[in-house]
């Protein structure tokens, strides 16, 4: 078990500084557990209790030191999304929770042990980024009914789709009343402003206590207009004992059969949330993501889950980079971090017997104010606008994803997603590889022969050829991952005469690279790219952040394009530039390449 190193290793000096990590992503955690349970529209316990069960169990047995894993947006709003549509099953949701994350649990266990990890790095990025920002927009309508109080009115009418649920506010909006919107409005703003006035401190929940101290206790008091406002109800001991689903009631396998679909559903995208935040993690960290140990790890997460009362976990990147963030030295973080929610959770659960119930301060409109927030702050404008302009098959899987999430049930949306993504890869798909190259002593480029040691400092020439869309962005990060180690290494030279089809994936996982080697004082230099590689990467802004550090006036530059008639001179010129910012010295030339892509 990874976990077995930790205590290994572990000292004071670490425990001091996990614990303040631990601290500071609790005081994000609790409410947003509590938030993410309103998405689902299941009691907050829910959140809670899976929050506390995923951040304890996962580190257990998780590839990265870093990931904090819980409920999360994207999949709280599948799971709303599919009760919505089977109205039966919504009638017995709390009995069917624990028995469809368990199900969640046991596909990322099977996938972990089948490495289907491995293969999704052939999903476009463009795929989750409409999936997200789909459901922000309708995470952002959904809550729209508890801020204008007509809540009753809107669920009698069960709409299923963004259409339908547009339809049900403009119907109850006769029936609106002006206080909870008032307490709305407030809330909203109050975390605005916070948030750019001091974006380091814990704005959600220091949001939520005061815009429930305050609103919360004109509702509680029946104070005038505030009397009608709709309150949480708080959660007893009992709804935090652990239970296994009961799987040998009558009709469990036709529950099993009706969750099925969904279950895949979240279990795929759990996986791949969990994936791409452990990949962005480890960019920074400069740890090596082991996607299958970590799927494993959203496996037994889930399972802790069911078992604990809880919704379905996933890695959540807002949290993990916030324990990244606040010095965060191993997996204990995590553990300690589920502690203080678990601790909290009692504390709540067991007030109310001295006549203290925090929960029920809280009004509905409060937190659906406080989930407006966190929505918008899905809709990533930066890689919306890379998938848009990066090619037109990104662009297409972003726009049919994205109207896929606000026509269809979101369990159905994000495999429509998925399936364009893969049909347009089909269509252009080659087998990417790396040509490895080095220098004669004559200084022609020729294949590479046998390898020798060689002096400080190093150059490293990576020759890709081939198609280097999402299917083959991994090979940055597998070359990254291989040179980091190597302390002598200065300077990577991409050398992208034969590299065709970049895409938002690639281009995205290009601008981790730059950004890495750059915060350990080292350096990327493009050579051979073609007019095409040059457009993609000056449409998705990337160019900006690759030529950043030369002086463009005097005539620097970090990119080389390829010239036809000499095809070496590009990687001369980039030499020549990678020479300059090793201060002169005379550079070793290095060649990496994947043997797995031989």
């Amino acid at each position: 078990m990874p976990i077995l190193q930790t205590w290994r290793n572990y000292s004071r000096e670490k425990f001091r500084a996990d614990g303040k990590a631990a601290l500071n992503v609790s005081l994000l955690d609790i409410p947003q557990g509590i938030a993410y349970a309103a998405i689902a529209e299941l009691p907050i316990v829910f959140g809670i209790a899976c929050s506390a069960a995923a951040s304890i169990i996962a580190p257990l047995v998780a590839g990265s030191r870093h990931t904090i894993l819980g409920p999360t947006n994207a999949t709280a709003f599948m799971l709303f999304g599919f009760f919505a549509v089977e109205p039966l099953l919504a009638t017995r949701e709390t009995q069917l929770v624990p028995l469809l994350v368990l199900m969640v649990g046991i596909f990322c266990l099977i996938g972990s042990i089948l490495r289907v990890a491995d293969l999704l790095q052939y999903i476009s990025r463009s795929v989750l980024v409409g999936y997200v920002s789909g459901a922000a927009v309708l995470i952002m309508t959904n809550q729209l009914k508890h801020l204008l109080g007509v809540a009753y009115e809107v669920d009698a009418l069960r709409p299923r789709t963004f259409i339908g649920l547009v339809d049900a506010l403009i119907r109850a909006l006769p029936e609106a009343v002006w206080p909870p919107l008032l307490i709305g409005v407030c809330t909203f703003l109050a975390f605005f402003l916070m948030r750019k006035w001091k974006p380091r401190w814990p704005n959600l929940a220091i949001v939520l206590i005061l815009s429930s101290a305050v609103f919360g206790t004109l509702a509680h008091q029946k104070s005038g207009p505030f009397s009608g406002v709709a309150r949480f109800r708080t959660f007893s001991p009992a709804d935090l004992l652990p239970s296994f689903p009961d799987l040998t009631r009558s009709g469990i396998f036709e529950d099993i059969s009706a969750l099925l679909g969904v279950a895949l559903a979240i279990a795929f995208l759990a996986c791949l949330e969990n994936t791409l935040m452990a990949k962005t993690i480890a960019s920074r960290s400069g740890d090596r993501a082991d996607v299958n140990q970590d799927m494993f790890a959203v496996g037994v997460a889930n399972v802790a889950s069911a078992i604990a009362g809880g919704m379905p976990a996933s890695g959540s990147l807002l949290r993990s980079s916030l324990n990244f963030n606040s010095g965060a030295r191993t997996r204990m973080s995590s553990i300690y971090s589920g502690v203080l929610v678990l601790s909290t959770a009692l504390l709540i659960a067991w007030l109310p017997r001295y006549g203290i119930s925090l929960i029920d301060y809280v009004p509905k409109a409060v937190l659906a104010a406080l989930v407006i927030g966190i929505a918008l702050a899905l809709i990533n404008r930066h890689n919306i606008r890379v998938c848009a302009r990066s090619t037109p098959d990104d662009a297409a899987v972003l726009v049919t994803t994205f109207i896929a999430t606000l026509i269809a049930p979101l369990h159905v949306a994000i495999f429509i997603g998925v399936a364009v993504s893969i049909t347009l890869f089909l269509r252009k798909a080659s087998r990417p590889h790396l040509v490895e190259y080095e220098f004669s002593d004559a200084g022609e480029l020729r294949q590479m022969g046998e390898k020798r040691q060689r002096p400080n400092p190093a150059i490293s020439i990576v020759h890709v050829e081939g198609d280097l869309f999402f299917g083959a962005a991994e090979l940055f990060r597998t070359q990254i991952q291989r040179t980091a180690a190597d302390e002598s290494l200065k300077i990577i030279i991409l050398r992208l005469k034969n590299a065709r089809h970049l895409d938002a994936t690639s281009v995205l996982a290009l601008e981790d690279l730059v950004k890495f080697m750059r915060a350990n004082d080292r350096h990327v230099l493009v050579s051979g790219a073609t007019r095409d590689v040059y457009r993609v990467l000056k449409n998705s802004g990337v160019l900006v952040t690759i030529q950043d550090g030369a002086n463009r006036k005097t005539g620097e530059s970090n990119i080389f394009l390829n010239r036809p008639s000499n095809p070496n001179l590009s990687t001369r010129d980039a030499l020549k530039r990678a020479q300059q910012l090793l201060g002169g010295e005379k550079a070793d030339i290095r060649i990496f390449y994947d043997p797995a892509k031989k």
